[in-house]
């Protein structure tokens, strides 16, 4: 099955370069491009798209905003909103940014995106990370979620969700949930746990399912959100 995605960015030769590097992959197609939010978000509703990759900064309409934009009117984001797209499948949206860690990495997570992308990526690694978000993962390696659990104890939380949501887990999922909050692999995990891989996977799996979260990003923010691990754990 063909990968569907939408660049959104103003700068043209991210656009056209990204654009000759995807469409050179068999199993990838750029369908559309914009070159602001406001734009992004009309080209999404018409084209809907598998994958789209966003700019932070932007003009008219930054990255940030047009993701919770567009994940809210989806249904997937923080307080789904009631657009005329509610309820319909969300596209994953990696966020395009020129630093490792970007200042706007923590907003971009609560609004929803699946992970990051350099400007200067490798043409296998851009096809790549496309790949991994359509597949429903998250691209947040464990050395960049330690680096974003230092970002949690400068920024701190700007809200606090409901604890009640981690009575419905198990004491296993819990455990598990707050060494992925740590910066764990799930192979990591499983060693840690002395499990199989896959067993991590189905546990945490159920953690989303439950906690009504999006991927591997969110859970990392929840559970720093409602205080279950603290920076410096």
């Amino acid at each position: 099955m063909t990968v569907r995605v939408v660049i959104v960015d103003d700068q043209g030769m991210v656009r056209t370069g990204f654009g000759v590097l995807l469409n050179a992959q068999p199993d990838i197609e750029v369908v559309g491009e914009a070159v602001n939010g406001e734009e992004g978000l009309a080209r999404i509703a018409e084209l809907r798209p598998d994958v789209v990759l966003m700019d932070v900064r932007m003009p008219v309409l930054d990255g940030l905003e047009a993701t919770r934009r567009l994940l809210a009117d989806t249904g997937e984001g923080a307080g789904a909103g009631t657009g005329e797209g509610a309820g319909a499948e969300a596209p994953k949206v990696l966020m395009l940014t020129t630093f490792d860690l970007d200042d706007y990495v923590y907003e971009a997570l609560r609004a929803g995106a699946s992970g990051f992308l350099l400007k200067d990526a490798s043409a296998n690694e851009l096809a790549d990370a496309v790949r991994v978000v359509a597949a429903g993962d998250a691209l947040l390696s464990p050395s960049i979620t330690r680096r974003l659990i230092a970002e949690f104890s400068r920024l701190g939380a700007p809200r606090a969700p409901s604890r009640k949501r981690l009575d419905e887990l198990t004491e296993r999922e819990t455990e598990v949930l707050a060494l992925v909050a740590r910066g764990l692999s799930n192979g990591e995990i499983a060693r840690e746990l002395v499990v199989a891989e896959q067993t991590v996977k189905t546990h945490f799996g159920r953690v989303l399912m439950k906690l009504g979260l999006r991927d591997r990003p969110q859970a990392i923010v929840y559970a720093y959100e409602v205080g279950l691990v603290r920076p410096g754990d």
